[in-house]
């Protein structure tokens, strides 16, 4: 059965989940997590969301985050693939390091953020790896009690909710997330509701959310869009496509973008046939050509679906 569309509108919050691949390590030293941290603000900085909370674990990540105008698919593509590239890098190795498309429920941010933000700053304390969350240092926990300082990070509207004051609201925060030690794991937060497993919130919440987004007219697609994210996920320029002969890397970035443009109708192969000095024949010749071998390359399948999902 395919997977339902995500539901997009702005300021949508999401409980977002990245594991490793095969639940491996995706943090090998403090290097990686402030690199990671990098990237989150510079995703920040270009695609105008903010985080609320979040929390960097050995083999997974949990983000609270509130988009704007683009897409959560969009902005995760980006993250991903940026840090992936940076981790086979510093471990010179290839392939995949998250496991999969990243999990996410749409929440009522009114109902849930402030349990939401308590969940996941206690995940450490939850996983045993230490006693208190301002002991764990890879979560907006110390930020919100003013421990640290993370500049990306948007803690004004949760302790808001606490007190006027920053001082007692800090305080206040920090009484919160105590009196939460005890819980354990949340299914709500993985799952959604019954309704519907992409969203937590009651039936009216679900019902406004989906309701808001079948009225919103869909994003167009343009043809650069998906030759930039083609380009990135396979470290070539956009000259490339361009370029004579057969090397494959090139070749199989033309397919999928071909592919990509037939399964998304973002634009007509004679507007790619004019930009790679291809004619349509061959395009469309390559766009089966990688479709019939995703079928015995898991790698390529999982490559062209998560392009695919960047763009839903």
């Amino acid at each position: 059965m395919a997977r339902k569309p995500r539901v997009h509108y702005p300021a949508a919050l999401y409980h977002v989940i990245m594991r490793g691949n095969a639940r491996q390590d995706i943090f090998f030293d403090d290097a990686d997590r402030y690199r990671f941290y990098l990237l989150l603000q510079e995703g920040l900085e270009r695609y105008g969301h903010r985080i609320h909370a979040f929390c960097l674990m050995t083999n997974h990540i949990h983000l609270a985050i509130q988009v704007g105008e683009v897409s959560l698919s969009r902005i995760m593509q980006n993250l991903t693939f940026r840090y992936t590239k940076w981790i086979n890098w510093r471990q010179k190795r290839s392939g995949h390091l998250f496991q999969g498309r990243f999990k996410a429920v749409l929440v009522d941010a009114d109902s849930y953020l402030l349990e939401l933000t308590r969940y996941i700053h206690l995940n450490p304390v939850r996983a045993k790896m230490v006693q208190f969350p301002e002991e764990y240092p890879w979560s907006g926990h110390r930020a919100y009690l003013g421990i640290e300082t993370i500049p990306w990070l948007t803690t004004d509207w949760v302790l808001s909710q606490f007190a006027r004051k920053r001082e007692k609201a800090r305080l206040k925060y920090r009484e919160f997330v105590d009196e939460g030690k005890e819980e354990g794991h949340l299914q709500q937060y993985h799952s959604g509701s019954a309704n519907d497993s992409r969203v937590l919130g009651d039936d009216a919440f679900i019902d406004k959310v989906l309701t808001q987004t079948e009225a919103r007219p869909k994003q167009r697609i343009h043809l650069d869009e998906i030759i930039q994210s083609v380009c990135r996920k396979y470290g070539i320029e956009e000259k490339d496509l361009k370029a004579s002969g057969k090397y494959r890397k090139y070749s199989e970035a033309r397919g999928i973008v071909a592919w990509l443009i037939l399964e998304t109708g973002a634009a007509k192969l004679v507007e790619l046939s004019s930009y790679t000095r291809r004619d349509v024949s061959t395009l469309s010749s390559a766009a089966k050509a990688v479709q019939i071998r995703a079928k015995s390359d898991q790698e390529l399948a999982d490559c062209m679906r998560e392009l695919k999902e960047s763009f839903l």
